[in-house]
């Protein structure tokens, strides 16, 4: 068995995922949502990442960035280290692909704001 706060809607239910003859079974979510995070946190968990990049030439020495989705939790520190190594240049717009293939993911990293040149 195992216990998590489920983080698919505001209400943060308590909920407990049990293995029954291979079978995922989910307790204590009150929507929907609930039993598909916890199934999802269970056998394959992913996150979506969020950090700053350099910007060379804008308004703002950092820019924002997201991944356009969830990527593989054991992804995360590959990650994190491509997006330490990337410098833009300036004009940036949201949602531009600042890197097309985050780690290994098929997964985006895009810009979150706009930052202009000096």
């Amino acid at each position: 068995m195992r216990e998590l706060t489920c983080i698919g809607c505001p209400l943060g239910c308590s909920v407990r995922v049990f293995e029954e003859d291979g079978q995922l079974r989910v307790e204590g979510n009150t929507c929907p949502r609930g039993e598909t995070y916890a199934k999802n946190e269970v056998l394959c968990p992913k996150r979506t990442v969020t950090s700053t990049v350099a910007v060379h030439g804008g308004t703002v020495s950092r820019l924002s960035v997201r991944t356009r989705s969830d990527i593989p939790k054991e992804k995360i520190f590959a990650c994190m280290e491509e997006i330490q190594a990337v410098c833009v240049d300036a004009p940036v717009h949201i949602g531009d692909i600042v890197l097309p293939d985050v780690a290994g993911t098929g997964v985006p990293l895009i810009a979150t704001k706009d930052v202009e040149k000096e």
